[in-house]
C-alpha cells in the first residue's frame, strides 16, 4: 500500500491512539525481561544493552539533527556510545562524550581500541557531580546543535538532577532521550534488587521536570510509531531556546 507522508502520519496518530496496540508493547517488554531480550544485541563488535526499536528512532533523530556532540550518562558495555559514534562517521562530523560512575577495564579498553576511538569521549564519575559537569562544559564549548541520553541511575531523585543540569545543553530542535521510563508501566514489585518502582522511576522525573520547565515536550510521535519502546514519554523535544 503506498502512502504519503500525510497519511503515514496520521496512521502512526491511530496506532499510538490504539490502547490494545500499547498494551501489547508493554507486554513485550515485560515478558522478555526474564529472558534479558536487550542483552541481545551488539552493534560493530560491542553489547549495547538497549531495545533495537529505541536504537532505530535514536538512530534517525540523529542523522535529522546532525549534532556536533552528543552526551550519554551511563555507558554499561560502551555499545551505544560505539553506536552514536557509527552514525557521526557517516555524517562526517561530531563527538559523543560518555559518562559513567564506573568504567570497568575490559569495557575501557575495548572502546579505547575501537576503530571509531576518534569520535569517543570518556568521563569517569557521577553525571551530577560539579567537576563532571565542568568537564561535560569544556566538550559542550564552540558545539551548535547538541542532543543528551541518559540511562544511568534510575531513580526520581537522580534522573531529575540529570534533566535539570543538562537540559541546558540541548539546542532548539534538539532532544533528551531519557531511557527506562517504562519502568513506572511495569506491575508493583518488578524491580525487586533494585530501588526504584512505580512512584520512583525516570518518567515520574520527566513529569515533573516538564512541570517546571517549557522548553521541552514529549514527542509523543516517536513512541506511537515504536510501540515497542522502553522509554514511553521520554523523548523530549526542545521547541525554544
Amino acid at each position: 500500500m503506498m502512502t504519503n507522508k500525510k497519511t503515514n502520519n496520521n496512521l502512526i496518530e491511530k496506532m499510538g491512539s490504539n490502547i490494545k496496540l500499547k498494551k501489547m508493547g508493554m507486554d513485550f517488554i515485560k515478558n522478555t525481561s526474564e529472558y534479558r531480550y536487550s542483552y541481545n544485541f551488539s552493534w560493530l563488535g560491542m553489547k549495547i544493552i538497549q531495545f533495537p526499536q529505541d536504537m532505530i528512532a535514536v538512530q534517525e533523530i540523529i542523522w535529522k539533527i546532525k549534532p556536533d556532540l552528543i552526551i550519554e550518562t551511563g555507558i554499561a558495555h560502551g555499545g551505544s556510545l560505539v553506536y552514536y559514534a557509527s552514525i557521526l562517521e557517516m555524517i562526517g562530523k561530531g563527538q559523543v562524550v560518555g559518562i559513567d560512575v564506573d568504567i570497568r577495564k575490559h569495557n575501557l579498553k575495548k572502546i579505547q581500541s575501537h576503530v571509531l576511538k576518534k569520535r569517543i569521549r570518556l568521563i569517569q564519575g557521577s553525571s551530577i557531580d560539579e567537576e563532571i559537569l565542568r568537564k561535560v562544559d569544556e566538550y559542550a564549548v564552540g558545539k551548535e546543535k547538541i542532543m543528551v541520553l541518559l540511562d544511568s541511575d534510575h531513580s526520581h531523585k537522580h534522573v531529575l538532577k540529570e534533566l535539570q543540569l543538562y537540559s541546558r545543553f540541548v539546542t532548539k530542535g534538539s532532544y533528551i532521550i531519557v531511557f527506562d521510563t517504562a519502568i513506572q508501566d511495569m506491575p508493583n514489585n518488578f524491580f525487586p534488587d533494585r530501588p526504584w518502582n512505580k512512584k520512583d522511576n525516570p518518567k515520574t522525573a520527566v513529569y515533573e521536570f516538564l512541570r517546571n520547565n517549557k522548553k521541552f515536550e514529549i514527542d509523543k510521535k516517536i513512541e506511537n510509531k515504536l510501540l515497542i519502546t522502553v522509554s514511553p514519554d521520554g523523548y523530549l523535544k526542545c521547541i525554544r531556546d
